[in-house]
């Protein structure tokens, strides 16, 4: 049992970025992903979120083929995989409060509005978000407070599997032990496997259980 990309090649435009890349997370477990910008690490992210189809090879989730991206993959599939990006901005709509933005993908999925109030409360909750920051709209909060909101989206469905792409780059260090500790918790309470990307040797080192390097853009273009 695992999500696994299996020899994955993708791009864009015609462009290469992946050239038969494999790694894989099982439940449980913290895998580190390093390796120097523009080698495609936000690719792979995009193609084991099943938001990006592969050109070649193929996404596996627990022993399950997945082809395709998006809404092409039912969506008792997608919601098996959360999402945590690097920009918590670029990841909103300013539209929303972060109530809304928190309860998305659970409207996307039809659920009933009792439930999606129940799951949004507790999670903001555990991620630190007082009730008046939910009537708020993402440009009257921090990035700090934004991250968290999309942190408490990522985990709505109770995801069996964590990709965090950068996500604690851009936050001080208070927050960004908040979020790895919510993380962490996650993992205990549910088996969570998390991919975590980054930059910082000192963060995989005391988070992952294993840390798998990318090839240089040399090698995926």
């Amino acid at each position: 049992m695992t999500l696994a990309a299996c020899g994955v090649s993708a791009g864009y435009r015609g462009r290469r970025v992946l050239d038969d890349v494999s790694l894989s997370v099982a439940p449980g477990e913290t895998v580190g992903l390093r390796g120097p910008s523009g080698c495609g690490k936000s690719t792979l992210v995009r193609v084991l979120a099943l938001l990006h189809a592969p050109t070649g090879g193929h996404i596996d989730l627990d022993g399950q083929r997945v082809d395709g991206a998006r809404h092409r993959v039912p969506a008792q599939t997608r919601t098996r995989i959360g999402l945590l990006f690097q920009s918590p901005r670029a990841a909103s709509d300013p539209r929303l409060s972060l109530a809304d933005l928190i309860a998305e993908p659970m409207r996307a999925t039809r659920a009933p509005r009792d439930q999606v109030q129940s799951r949004v409360a507790e999670l903001a909750e555990r991620v630190g978000l007082t009730p008046d920051l939910l009537t708020r709209r993402p440009h009257a909060v921090s990035d700090g407070q934004l991250q968290r909101a999309c942190l408490a989206r990522a985990l709505i469905h109770r995801p069996r599997y964590l990709l965090c792409d950068e996500a604690t780059t851009m936050l001080d260090a208070s927050t960004q032990a908040h979020v790895a500790a919510v993380i962490r918790q996650e993992q205990q309470d549910n088996d969570t496997g998390v991919l975590v990307v980054s930059h910082d040797p000192a963060l995989l080192t005391r988070w992952a259980d294993r840390i798998t390097d990318m090839p240089g853009p040399a090698q995926a273009a």
